[in-house]
């Protein structure tokens, strides 16, 4: 395997995983390495099992190195690479880690905190530092984090992840210093893409919809432009009208229907005709008579239950089963 490259090895580890696991792999790539693993892909008539075997385990053996890395430093994962492979092949996958420069995720202690910890700290802080950290977290985490700051402080730290385009290492160390009692310091040598537009809808896909709504409206108004961008990428419930007949299908299969009535309650009549458009006269019919007896419910209760919809919807998107349009960014071609 020494003969062949980088590029080349990638190529046989996204066959080797399968098409739905690549595809989601892929999407984290940067362009030009997706256009060269593509054009590698494509180009590989077969792969013999000893190739296949190979890259695997060197796969498995650089992301266990990595994680000891992490757990303990360089030595620490040396030792135990050592006693598991052996010195040579230790020596190997430790040369990977160095050629391709592992690093600690910054912020990565405020990714496993405490979230009512988190916010605590977070308080302390200028909403510019607010929104640098959040553009590291878990976007289920940051929403939730969003959703807790005082409403004018919410707007303002979201309109600062999507107005982020890039930060220099030397902002980001001096933060953690200043928070050196919460954070870990780490070594970072590069500008590193965070935030922006992505960021943002990945996070206020997670929120409520009041905390969704609450941001755009003032986005729209503090930056006109930002805000028409957000909520252009930005999918909601009553979005799933804009979706082809046969993905609602799919969607609709995928949702329970106690789940599927609740996130219909209050929903406009465009909405819920289009829903029984796709759905069986007779299941139609139940939820129709289901909803006309239903007594009130909380507002929170069918935001989650939207939400719920919502996530299966980008789950079918992100596994590319359905296709949802993200304004001018992604070109379907019939």
């Amino acid at each position: 395997m020494a003969e062949l490259s980088g590029i080349k090895r990638a190529a046989i580890l996204m066959i080797a995983l399968g098409s739905e696991t690549s595809s989601k792999i892929m999407k984290q790539l940067p362009e030009s390495m997706i256009q060269q693993v593509s054009y590698e892909i494509a180009n590989t008539d077969y792969v013999s099992p000893e190739e296949r075997d190979e890259v695997m385990n060197e796969f498995v053996n650089t992301a266990q190195a990595r994680q000891y890395v992490l757990d303990g430093g360089i030595e620490y994962a040396r030792n135990l690479l050592n006693q598991a492979l052996g010195p040579q092949k230790a020596k190997e996958v430790i040369d990977v880690l160095n050629q391709i420069q592992l690093r600690e995720r910054p912020f990565d202690i405020a990714r496993k905190a405490d979230e009512k910890q988190l916010l605590n700290l977070l308080l302390e802080e200028q909403p510019q530092t607010i929104a640098l950290i959040m553009c590291y977290l878990q976007p289920d985490k940051a929403a939730s984090v969003l959703a807790e700051l005082p409403t004018e402080l919410q707007a303002e730290v979201a309109e600062r992840i999507g107005s982020i385009s890039s930060t220099s290492p030397w902002v980001i160390k001096a933060i953690e210093r200043v928070m050196k009692s919460k954070f870990t310091s780490f070594d970072e040598s590069e500008t590193e893409k965070v935030g922006g537009v992505n960021a943002l809808v990945n996070i206020l896909n997670s929120a409520s919809r009041s905390t969704e709504k609450n941001i755009i409206d003032d986005l729209e108004k503090r930056q006109p432009e930002l805000g028409a961008e957000v909520k252009a990428n930005l999918f909601t419930f009553d979005d799933i009208i804009t979706l082809e007949g046969r993905d609602v299908q799919k969607v609709l299969r995928d949702v329970p229907n106690d789940v599927l009535e609740l996130a219909l309650k209050g929903s406009a009549e465009d909405i819920k005709e289009f829903i029984f458009k796709n759905l069986s006269t007779r299941a139609a019919d139940n939820i129709r008579e289901d909803l006309e007896y239903m007594g009130p419910v909380r507002l929170s209760s069918v935001e989650e239950a939207q939400q719920k919809v919502v996530a299966v919807i980008r789950r079918l998107d992100d596994a590319g089963e359905i296709y949802i349009g993200r304004g001018e960014q992604d070109a379907v071609v019939k």
